[in-house]
């Protein structure tokens, strides 16, 4: 059963910085890219970033490329995303999804409707002065 564990969100400072976690199981993490997801107040499910599945190639939203950073440790099981310079705007349900075929090509999952992926429960991450 794939299992994915998200963590480390929290209540930031405008202009603060969080690390969010998500523990992988269940599959061959390694083989599989990996993306992260938000999901503001009355919104909809949006992409934020995804990378390779050996970590080489990664992809951001223009609204957070020079401000969030993703990466993945495959012996750890575990893909990341730091989060930088953190605006009131970036308050949302973080999840962590996986690709649904693996060694697929980043771009088609960048192109995957958000809610078509298989997420986590989510990190809250809140952004408030």
């Amino acid at each position: 059963e794939v299992q994915l564990v998200e963590s480390g969100g929290g209540l930031v400072q405008p202009g603060g910085s969080l690390r969010l976690s998500c523990e992988a199981s269940g599959f061959i993490f390694s083989t599989y890219a990996m993306s992260w997801l938000r999901q503001a107040p009355g919104k909809e499910l949006e992409w934020v970033s995804s990378i390779s599945n050996g970590g080489a190639v990664t992809n951001s939203a223009d609204s957070v490329k020079a401000r969030f950073s993703i990466s993945r440790d495959n012996a750890k099981n575990t893909l990341y995303l730091q989060l930088n310079s953190l605006k009131t705007e970036d308050t949302a349900m973080y999840y962590c999804a996986k690709d649904p075929k693996p060694y697929g090509p980043l771009s088609a999952l960048i192109a995957a409707p958000p809610g078509s992926l298989v997420r986590g429960q989510g990190t809250q991450v809140t952004v408030s002065s």
